[in-house]
């Protein structure tokens, strides 16, 4: 493996685990932390800071994921043509990146939408209404990205083994002392 090879896996894997702490982070204590504001203004203005600030973040996150999957695909083309089972896992993690990025994008569009009918709903009935239907499908909905990203990690964690091949950890030194 080349030194462009683990600089680019590296990346793809950091940006991941960085895509999946901050939504998780978000879904454990961003969300709730904001539900102690005292009005909807205040609580949407709580939820809104906190997402302002790691937006950025994790839009860089998802697309420095993007191309650096793209780089591995483009540096593995041709074991991803001629070997079945590394073409399955190619065409599961794009899936599971798809998912993952509309789950993003519907959260965050959910969610702004959210912190605006939650600073009309004092004065307005139906701002009211459309700010609890948003809170139900965004309870389900912040779990979504957490769990593509995780589903992405545990995916590549399975194919980092299945790459390793049958050599073990304990197999180098316990060969040495067969021969001895």
């Amino acid at each position: 493996m080349t030194a462009y090879s683990t600089t680019v896996r590296a990346l793809h894997l950091v940006t991941n685990a960085a895509w999946f702490g901050g939504s998780l982070a978000g879904a454990v204590a961003v969300n709730p932390a904001a539900q102690e504001g005292d009005t909807p203004r205040e609580r949407s203005e709580i939820a809104d800071r906190g997402w302002r600030s790691w937006g950025p973040v994790q839009g860089g996150a998802i697309g420095l994921h993007l191309v650096s999957g793209l780089a591995i695909l483009a540096d593995n083309r041709r074991r991803t043509v001629l070997h079945p089972p590394t073409t399955a896992a190619v065409v599961l993690k794009t899936a599971l990146t798809g998912a993952a990025v509309a789950a993003s994008a519907a959260a965050y569009l959910n969610g702004a939408r959210l912190g605006e009918a939650q600073e009309a709903s004092e004065e307005d009935l139906a701002a009211r209404r459309r700010a609890e239907d948003l809170s139900r499908r965004m309870r389900w909905l912040q779990w979504a990205t957490p769990a593509t990203t995780g589903a992405l990690l545990v995916l590549d964690a399975y194919l980092g083994e299945q790459q390793r091949g049958v050599a073990g950890l304990l197999d180098r030194p316990m060969s040495l002392l067969r021969r001895s």
